[in-house]
């Protein structure tokens, strides 16, 4: 039995001492400290906001304790940010505030949603933080990814269990241990349309699972906006992206249903008939159009480990829709004047 104690990463690493040490306050911020420490305080700023709402409206204990934690985390990596900011004079970014959240309008979504959105969210921001550790190079900056990442990955763990232990998804499927080494060694291992056609192999299964739980989270969410959204121009753009998430959905679920692997439910129920806003069309936007761009990275990573052709075929219409609706809704965002610019490069030109 492994304990904390063998997974303590120094038990392996031997130590790294460098001298003189550069004080991290004589190094500027470079692009990339800039860049996914912006985009942090975004994501996190809008977070406060929908999660405070949704607070307000929990019967739950045990799923109101994983919205005040995640509150709380968003509200504890913004401050965090901000004082950063403040010390190299860079301009805090607007975000998201209390004028987009209506916290006395009804409720949208059951409380058995707010888990499935809750670990939507935690992926997106742990894929964020994650890929931040490696690129900054300013120590504290490193150091404040790696904990954003440690708290995130905890906060994972606390939303799988409560998932789990009140039955709100179901087991990972199972599949036979293999009985020995198994060498690829015909060119039909990569065929999906015709002919030999191979079962799907573990990579391709928690990918197609994974994307299923993504989707039906996201379309849940987008349910509950366009029917609360004002602007009818945006309305348009949520009915289009419901329903190429409901097409996509349906093919995917297909893949592993054909060979008798259950898959994620559709959770369209858990959306209440409310009309009434809570949220305002900018962070509604905004929202949709960050889950569709994560989902861009979600299926590149999905391509990477997919071998069936079928499936790539699959995964890249899906990549190029979902461009065309972010491409899209940045226009929306754009003509309405409520999108900030990340920080760029100087203008030469």
């Amino acid at each position: 039995m492994t304990t904390d104690k063998d997974l303590n990463p120094m038990n392996v690493l031997k130590p790294l001492n460098i001298n003189p040490k550069i004080s991290d306050e004589t190094q500027p911020l470079t692009s990339f400290e800039m860049g996914k420490l912006w985009a942090t305080y975004m994501g996190n700023s809008m977070s406060i906001q929908i999660l405070s709402y949704f607070l307000q409206h929990c019967e739950d204990e045990d799923i109101r304790l994983l919205l005040e934690n995640g509150l709380a985390l968003s509200k504890d990596f913004t401050q965090r940010i901000e004082g950063v900011f403040k010390n190299e004079s860079f301009p805090i970014p607007i975000g998201f505030t209390k004028d987009d959240v209506n916290l006395g309008a009804p409720r949208l979504y059951a409380d058995e949603f707010y888990v499935h959105y809750l670990k939507y969210a935690a992926k997106a921001g742990m894929s964020l933080y994650a890929v931040a550790v490696p690129l900054v190079m300013r120590e504290d900056m490193r150091e404040f990814f790696i904990y954003c990442n440690q708290c995130t990955t905890i906060f994972l763990g606390q939303i799988n269990s409560v998932l789990m232990n009140k039955k709100f998804i179901a087991q990972p499927p199972i599949i036979p241990t293999p009985d020995g080494i198994d060498k690829i060694d015909k060119q039909s291992y990569l065929k999906g349309f015709m002919g030999d056609i191979r079962p799907l192999q573990a990579l391709e299964i928690i990918h197609l699972w994974d994307n299923i739980e993504n989707n039906v989270t996201s379309m849940t969410l987008l349910s509950g906006f366009h029917q609360i959204v004002q602007d009818q121009k945006i309305k348009a753009l949520f009915k289009r992206g419901l329903d190429m998430t409901d097409k996509s959905l349906k093919q995917y679920k297909e893949k592993l249903h054909i060979e008798h692997i259950q898959s994620p439910a559709y959770l369209n129920h858990l959306v209440t008939t409310s009309t009434y806003p809570p949220f305002s069309d900018k962070i509604m936007l905004f929202h949709k159009v960050d889950m569709f761009a994560m989902k861009i990275r979600s299926f590149g990573n999905s391509l990477a480990v997919t071998a069936r052709r079928d499936i790539d075929f699959l995964y890249i219409r899906t990549l190029m829709n979902i461009g065309l609706f972010v491409d899209d809704g940045i226009n929306i965002l754009i003509d309405k004047g409520w999108l900030e610019s990340p920080p760029k490069a100087y203008d030469r030109i």
